[in-house]
């Protein structure tokens, strides 16, 4: 098929996903009667989403396991496409980055892999241009790779019909993680893999067990992927800890974009292979190679895919480091208050964003996290 009819049927198909998005508020709420959770959370004053996030654990849910089958997965962490660069990146980012997802699902076809995106797909989640939209149509359409929920891909910290993720959804062409649970088994030469997901806002299970039924019950070895801020060696304030998880056998995250070494606790190891876009200005990425990884049965670590990726000098301008020593706790510093920031979008009038906000970035073994939340009490109450 040529290219121009390829873009034809891209371009037919934006138009129809919109239409399916824009319809979508009215079919939930048609399906959401008065007895539903949602509706139950919102008679009790609560956002919906929110109350999800604080579901009692382990996480279950009962859905289709979709079959698939190929030798793995090949991991491709927060590309951030945009159709103008973030940050200090300069022009050309759109295409670069395309280039880089193009080279990925290219790999993954050519090695029979399943290609699996940790999240962020989109670094802006509804301001995307159609030609965008289209070519991300066209590119994931014949291979329909899985795609989980990341915090950039959600609006006002939910994940809803009008922000881009749900287009490429709606379209057919890809196969979204959006709740958490197992997704999808993967069937290899060497064993029956059950892959699960936790997407952004939703708690990490503390032990997984499978449905005594149907495919979850043939799995040998279970992978979960999850979008969250871990407490890898290089961010020991981040609010997750590392730990065993009875019934997984790897975790492997994305959200945090500097890649980390591969631990071990008990039965389960914790992967975190950095994203393929570099997007901070800082002296420690001239050096790095981005790169996506690949996952097979019984390998002990993660291999790395290289994608294709111009010198630092010419994706960034040169502006000179800030001192080596305090690279590290200044990116903790902005994060934090970049989600503050972000609050004025989330919050709702019973504190509901900022609980959550505190939840996903506020490590509970710090000291002043008892004082922390202590103020949370005092300046909710004071709004009610």
């Amino acid at each position: 098929m040529s290219d121009d009819a390829t873009r034809e049927r891209a371009e037919r198909a934006l138009i129809q996903a919109r239409l399916l998005a824009a319809d979508a508020p009215k079919r939930d709420a048609d399906r959401a009667g008065p007895g539903t959770e949602q509706a139950k959370s919102e008679a009790a004053g609560m956002n919906p989403e929110t109350a999800r996030v604080e579901q009692a654990e382990p996480q279950r849910r009962r859905v289709e396991v979709e079959r698939v089958s190929g030798k793995g997965m090949l991991f491709i962490a927060d590309p951030h496409l945009a159709d103008t660069p973030p940050g200090q990146r300069l022009p050309g980012y759109r295409e670069q980055i395309l280039g880089k997802v193009r080279a990925c699902l290219e790999h993954a076809r050519d090695a029979d892999l399943v290609p699996v995106f940790l999240g962020d797909l989109f670094n802006w989640p509804r301001e995307n241009s159609n030609t965008l939209l289209v070519e991300l149509i066209a590119l994931f359409a014949p291979q329909r790779p899985f795609v989980l929920v990341g915090n950039h891909d959600k609006y006002q910290a939910r994940y809803t019909s009008d922000v881009s993720l749900a287009v490429l959804a709606a379209a057919g062409v890809s196969r979204l993680m959006a709740e958490p649970g197992p997704q999808f088994l993967l069937e290899t030469p060497e064993a029956k893999v059950l892959v699960g997901a936790t997407p952004d806002g939703y708690r990490i299970p503390s032990l997984f067990t499978p449905a005594p039924d149907g495919p979850e019950s043939e799995a040998d070895v279970v992978v979960w992927l999850t979008h969250h801020n871990i407490q890898f060696p290089d961010f020991p304030d981040k609010a997750h800890r590392i730990k065993e998880i009875e019934g997984v056998d790897w975790v492997v995250n994305g959200h945090i974009h500097r890649p980390q070494a591969t631990i071990r606790v008990g039965g389960t190891a914790w992967a975190n292979p950095g994203n393929i876009t570099r997007l901070a200005y800082v002296r420690r990425l001239k050096e790095r190679v981005p790169a996506a990884s690949i996952w097979t049965p019984g390998r002990e670590d993660l291999d790395y895919w290289p994608v294709p990726y111009l010198p630092f000098e010419e994706v960034f301008p040169d502006l000179g480091f800030p001192p080596e020593t305090s690279e590290a706790s200044n990116e903790r510093r902005s994060k934090f208050l970049e989600g503050l920031e972000r609050l004025n979008w989330r919050r709702t009038r019973e504190g509901l964003g900022l609980k959550q906000f505190l939840e996903t970035n506020l490590n509970p073994e710090l000291p002043e996290a008892g004082l922390v939340w202590e103020l949370y009490e005092e300046v909710t109450r004071g709004d009610q």
